[in-house]
């Protein structure tokens, strides 16, 4: 089981200053992770997902903490493929440069972009979305691997051009494909790449969708060089030796963090401030929650409480055939400090008993 963390830089009741103080804040957690030996960063790319992402340009991050740490994988997660959003060959340069400058350490993912917020800003056609990504995520494999490229399909007529520079990974960066659905798992899985899920799933059901993929991944034609045979999920995570307070900090983050995606990938347009709760959750709500983790009716989508219960949790993850958990613990309410416990408190006492 590798471990990472997820970044989607939530910014509650935006001010300047809390923007400067959250992506500062996440640079740090970003190095205390490479020190305590996670696998893995993942920064979104969103546009316009005021308080719930404020990520917009995920490739700036990634190169400024490559450049500040030596172990820890470099991960897009994802990289909007729809061409108003990054043409092909501006995506395939940029990986490229910052494989580069990382010195290999490049994890590349793809997503489609799911909210109207998204597609209307920037005149994407809804209808052609998953076709738009799948001539781009076929594409620019290609461009790695050739000295001259060419290409004319649906979208796209580019003549024959140079695409440089070349990734420094052999035959190119690892690639990954968000899956929001049971059926996209299989998809990727026939194109050979890995799966980046949410978590939101019971254990019977994850451990069918595991074994989907893998089955596909069998029969898979890889778009690339190379299989990426790899099944990832992303729980929100706070774990803190004190149980209680761990489940009152990470609870409260987990449903900030869980409505501000629903309020956006629903089937309104919203714009502004997002209308849920930032509160604590009251006494008998929480008691409530903390009572039923790790039951035979929970769901597997957190991972939070104290080490022995995160331990509990992480180990339901493994026996369904998960390879990587990428740790939402950085969310809207949830302060830095905490934050920064709960980073070291899982990498010291959750985490090695996995490795």
């Amino acid at each position: 089981m590798k471990f990472s963390l997820f970044f989607e830089m939530q910014v509650p009741d935006p001010t300047p200053d809390r923007e400067v103080a959250v992506f500062r804040n996440c640079v740090e957690q970003a190095k205390l992770a490479d020190e305590l030996g996670y696998h893995c960063i993942w920064g979104v790319e969103h546009h316009g997902l005021y308080e719930y992402s404020h990520s917009s340009a995920p490739e700036i991050f990634l190169a400024y903490v490559a450049a500040q740490t030596k172990r820890i994988r470099i991960g897009h997660g994802c990289t909007l493929l729809p061409h108003r959003y990054n043409h092909p060959i501006r995506i395939a340069e940029r990986i490229a440069t910052l494989d580069i400058l990382s010195q290999g350490r490049v994890n590349w993912g793809t997503a489609k972009s799911g909210t109207r917020v998204e597609r209307e800003a920037f005149e994407i056609d809804a209808d052609s979305l998953h076709a738009q990504w799948r001539e781009a995520v076929e594409m620019i494999p290609r461009m790695w691997e050739t000295d001259v490229f060419s290409h004319k399909g649906r979208f796209f007529d580019i003549p024959p051009t140079c695409i440089v520079p070349k990734p420094v990974q052999k035959p190119h960066p690892p690639i990954f494909a968000a899956c929001s659905k049971p059926e996209q798992a299989v998809e990727v899985g026939e194109l050979g790449l890995g799966a980046l899920n949410l978590a939101i799933y019971q254990d019977e059901m994850l451990a069918k969708r595991v074994s989907a993929y893998r089955a596909a991944m069998a029969r898979a034609k890889p778009l690339g060089r190379q299989l990426n045979n790899h099944f990832a999920c992303n729980p929100a995570t706070l774990v803190l030796k004190d149980d209680r307070r761990a489940c009152q900090y990470g609870f409260r983050g987990a449903l900030f963090f869980l409505k501000a995606m629903v309020h956006y990938y629903g089937v309104n347009r919203p714009v502004g401030r997002i209308n849920i709760s930032r509160d604590f959750l009251p006494d008998d709500q929480l008691q409530r929650f903390m009572d039923q983790r790790n039951t035979p009716q929970s769901q597997l989508s957190s991972i939070i409480g104290d080490p022995s219960s995160a331990r509990e949790m992480v180990q339901r993850f493994v026996d369904v055939g998960v390879d990587e958990l990428i740790l939402v613990m950085q969310t809207g309410t949830t302060p830095h400090e905490i934050t920064m416990e709960s980073i070291r408190t899982f990498g010291e006492e959750v985490m090695p008993q996995f490795s």
